[in-house]
């Protein structure tokens, strides 16, 4: 009984922290009585942002303001949005998306080497997956080139920093860098005449529990280019080139970028978003530290649709407390008990895929859509001898942004921001690069050990300008396991098609093996797109082939990634001699490993001789 009357105050006073009261929220809407309230349970003005609602002038009342616009901040997110929301704080703090541990460690790994240590945005305690406890150091402590980098250059896209001056790529920083969406130029457009036109706040008061995927685009819009390639847009190459009638593309990006329209990925065309395919764990974290993006990650095509051997795994919905139940609650439609779940690479259930009478469902998380999965499992495209490793989406991807020779420069002779630091320092970057393309894209395996595509990561050509002018380093190729070497990495460029790529695009042609442009003469393959800083190696490869023998000169940079061995590359090229009769999936020959010997047998022999 006691238990019972503890709980029931306690719960009354988390509801009054919570919600409205006219005490707190009067003098606030003297001024503000227009501005939109952030969602039906967060309309208390006070407990997310603080200030004296008694005080009847802007200073006073404003004095105390947590953010002070933004409440969520991490310098503020203890007592902002983590007074309410522990759970989801918790997690946030240690996801990938906030500690940018990968992208700080592969910086480091092919700029100067890395020293040991875990850096991430703000150093730190944490857990691994393992539940081992980790140290990390703040990356403000990085004192070389490739902290200055991620500080000056890389740093904006993270959720703890605030980017308001990049067209199209503004976003607060903390919670509302997902959940209150900024607009292109960092202006607030609602109700509010206090606030309406002016920057550093987000387009409206609104609260977003679902981001779209133009809250998504606003970082992943560099790089690997991925929001960009998912909804079908290009930058093409160096921003702003006319492309038609002598003007620049239809759209415009930060950085002074050009846009032009290439084919969607499929889920997109078919009215997807980025939250429905990805979970909440991908994108706030689960609690646990991870070292790479790759190992938070926790879903796969595979998931909905089946390997040519297994069928996707579900889970029943038993418990009142099932995670899919209390995060499907702001759906078109919430899951239900007793809905069987489809399970994540990683073993966890979906909150929007269900099975249901013999069929996989994935409904839209925002539009309610209900979208009908193809499982390919047993089927003769997908149960090919030796594709066993191939990743969905090595056949499947329609485009892989590749950008080679990127020649990145550094004057310390210039002040540059540090957007961690939060002011101006000596040394500023520079880039330009050489060339981009899309297709034909290298597959290499990745850190799974399956065969995908890879892009540069990073192909960098350093120049260090002193401050007199002189230059340290001139077009400098940086190491990579103590080797000046270029580099390749593992990469899902997000442009799916139904469609698969042709078999004798990857069995005829050597530039999806990793040749890049090349010419083939006799039992050699050489490679030709250079630059005057790497004449002898080309850039858009890392394979070699010399009277039939298959050298790597470029690293691919992930954990036990590597090139295709000779011996694979052989095998590879060495199928092509069947496909022009035997062109379809189904054909027996395909169902056991490929005797290439069979080609001297009478039959063969009499069928080539007719030819």
């Amino acid at each position: 009984m006691l238990l019972t009357a503890l709980t029931i105050v306690m719960f009354s006073v988390l509801t009054m922290s919570c919600t409205l009261t006219d005490r707190n929220r009067s003098a606030c809407v003297g001024c503000h009585s227009a501005l939109e309230p952030a969602s039906s349970s967060h309309t208390d003005c006070v407990v997310c942002h603080g200030g004296d609602p008694q005080a009847r002038d802007k200073a006073t009342s404003h004095a105390a303001l947590r953010g002070p616009a933004n409440p969520s901040t991490p310098e503020d997110w203890e007592e902002g949005c983590g007074r309410c929301h522990r759970y989801q704080l918790e997690r946030v703090k240690s996801t990938i998306m906030q500690t940018n541990q990968g992208m700080i460690r592969n910086i480091q790994m092919t700029w100067d080497g890395i020293d040991n240590k875990n850096y991430t945005t703000g150093g730190g305690k944490a857990f691994d997956p393992q539940g081992k406890n980790i140290e990390t150091e703040p990356v403000a402590q990085l004192d070389n080139l490739s902290g200055e980098l991620y500080r000056k250059f890389c740093s904006r896209c993270h959720i703890g920093a605030v980017n308001g001056d990049s067209y199209s790529a503004a976003h607060a920083s903390g919670c509302a860098a997902c959940h209150f969406p900024w607009n292109d130029t960092a202006t607030y457009q609602g109700n509010d005449k206090q606030l309406r036109g002016k920057a550093g706040h987000s387009a409206s008061h609104a609260m977003t529990a679902l981001p779209d995927t133009q809250v998504c685009s606003r970082c992943h819009n560099r790089s690997g280019r991925i929001a960009y390639s998912y909804q079908g847009l290009h930058d093409g190459n160096n921003g702003l080139v006319p492309t038609r009638r002598g003007e620049p593309g239809p759209e415009l990006a930060s950085g002074a970028r050009n846009l032009t329209h290439i084919s969607p990925d499929v889920h997109f065309a078919a009215g997807m978003e980025c939250i429905d395919c990805h979970t909440s764990r991908d994108i706030m974290g689960d609690g646990f530290q991870y070292r790479n993006m790759f190992l938070q990650t926790e879903i796969a095509c595979q998931d909905c649709h089946g390997s040519g051997r297994d069928l996707p795994r579900y889970r029943q919905i038993t418990r009142e407390n099932d995670e899919a139940l209390r995060e499907s609650r702001s759906y078109k439609r919430s899951a239900t008990s007793g809905m069987r779940m489809i399970q994540t690479a990683k073993g966890r259930s979906y909150s929007n895929v269900f099975y249901q009478d013999g069929t996989i469902w994935l409904q839209g998380k925002r539009s309610g859509k209900l979208h009908k999965s193809k499982v390919i499992t047993a089927t003769p495209e997908h149960t090919i001898a030796g594709h066993e490793r191939m990743e969905c989406y090595s056949c499947h991807s329609h485009t892989v942004v590749q950008c080679y020779g990127c020649h990145t420069r550094y004057d310390k002779g210039k002040n540059g921001m540090d957007f961690i630091k939060g002011e101006e320092t000596p040394g500023a970057f520079s880039e330009s690069e050489d060339y981009r393309t899309l297709y034909p894209f290298p597959l290499a395996l990745n850190q799974r050990g399956r065969i995908s595509p890879v892009t540069p990561g990073c192909q960098t050509f350093v120049t260090v300008a002193e401050k007199d002018g002189s230059l340290s380093k001139s077009e400098y190729i940086t190491r990579f396991k103590r080797s000046q070497q270029l580099r390749f990495a593992p990469f899902y460029s997000h442009n799916s098609t139904r469609k698969a790529i042709g078999c004798a695009e990857c069995h005829g042609n050597p530039a999806f093996l990793g040749f890049g442009q090349h010419i083939v003469e006799g039992t050699s393959i050489t490679g030709t797109l250079i630059c005057e800083q790497s004449a002898r190696k080309p850039l858009d490869g890392f394979l070699t082939m010399n009277n039939g023998t298959v050298r790597a000169y470029s690293a691919i940079t992930r954990e036990n990634s590597r090139p295709l061995s000779g011996v694979e590359v052989k095998r590879a090229l060495a199928v092509n001699l069947c496909l022009p009769c035997h062109n379809r999936a189904a054909d027996p020959i395909y169902r056991k490993g490929v005797n290439q010997r069979a080609l001297s047998d009478a039959r063969h022999r009499q069928l080539l001789s007719d030819k």
